[in-house]
């Protein structure tokens, strides 16, 4: 395939390499350098590392110029689709990923990690759940040939309902699983990693035109894309890096997260596209749907993680690991996605 006429670039296209790539480059600087993250880790204000903020303004703000607040006029047409939407990311999603990280770290890898390690990787999981995706739901609908109008819609209207609802169900989560929520620190991380990206993207999209200029816009995001991606597989060097001992000492910690990270993940799919399969919804809009339900806006758990628990907490780093899982599951769906059109078109 023609690399230019590909919905997913290159860089996107091998995400995972690249992430595991800056994974190792990041344990092995943490164990050479460790002065020097622990210098970048005093570098905070009101519980916000400003470098690891800065890198994740940079990783938001080109996926938050994609979203068009005109399409929200378009919000009542195609129902079904944006019901499934809803509803799995704010009724279910959540709840299912606080409850898989609960039943393999309190039970069934309760004798493998300490009670508050796994309380952080439990936390991290919810952090995940509690933030549906926002920018590679338009990859993986292109990808799917999905109605790309009726993908804006979606995405824009989980972004609105984000800046209220996120903060409110992670606090409810967290509070399950007895850990105490600064809420200070959590409605901060909101505002500085969804509300101000949000206006900061609209208010490009109002420089760059009308909302019909989509040339100048997407030339805009294919400028600044590169730029996203860098500071994505920046924060995972540091991430990393802060975690290196941890990781040196535990390396099977990893593979723990990623068992549940995998099973929310196939399994949420499945309640999404066989919703959409039964409730007769038409494939360039179930298929969107259930991929936007699948994926995690890990941009926004990773910023929130550091913020409540810091740096170095397993709560960091799950988030990281579902950074690292993502992009192969999400190929793996949209390709299952692509070989099950038929069964909608008939």
């Amino acid at each position: 395939m023609n690399v230019e006429q590909s919905p997913i670039g290159f860089f996107e296209r091998y995400l995972s390499l690249w992430v595991g790539l800056c994974i190792a480059a990041g344990v092995v600087l943490g164990l050479i350098f460790p002065s020097a993250f622990q210098f970048i880790t005093s570098l905070e204000y009101a519980n916000v590392n400003l470098i690891i903020a800065f890198f994740i303004w940079v990783m938001i703000y080109p996926m938050m110029v994609n979203v068009d607040f005109s399409s929200l006029k378009d919000v009542g047409k195609k129902p079904k689709g944006l019901c499934i939407t809803l509803v799995v990311n704010w009724l279910i999603k959540p709840f299912t990923m606080a409850a898989l990280g609960i039943l393999f770290f309190e039970h069934i890898f309760s004798g493998l990690v300490s009670p508050q390690d796994a309380k952080e990787y439990i936390a991290g999981m919810i952090l995940l759940g509690v933030a549906p995706c926002t920018a590679m739901v338009f990859v993986w609908s292109q990808l799917v040939k999905g109605d790309a109008n009726y993908t804006i819609v979606q995405v824009s209207v989980n972004d609105i309902i984000m800046i209220f609802a996120f903060a409110p169900i992670a606090a409810l989560l967290l509070g399950i699983t007895d850990i105490i929520v600064p809420w200070q620190t959590l409605l901060l991380s909101v505002i500085l990693y969804v509300l101000i990206p949000l206006v900061a993207g609209y208010i490009t999209r109002k420089k760059l035109g009308s909302s019909d200029s989509d040339e100048r816009i997407t030339k805009f995001t294919a400028k600044v894309k590169p730029f996203s991606i860098m500071g994505l597989l920046a924060t995972v060097i540091l991430l990393f890096g802060f975690q290196a001992g941890t990781i040196i000492e535990k390396p099977m910690v990893i593979a723990l997260i990623a068992i549940p990270l995998l099973i929310q993940s196939y399994g949420i799919f499945a309640i999404s596209y066989g919703w959409g399969y039964f409730w007769r919804v038409p494939f360039s809009t179930a298929a969107p749907a259930a991929l936007i339900g699948t994926s995690n806006f890990f941009e926004l758990a990773v910023a929130v993680a550091i913020s409540l628990f810091g740096l170095n907490s397993g709560a960091a780093l799950a988030t990281v690991v579902g950074v690292l899982v993502e992009v192969p599951v999400m190929l793996s769906l949209v390709a299952l996605a692509n070989r099950t059109r038929i069964y909608f078109d008939r």
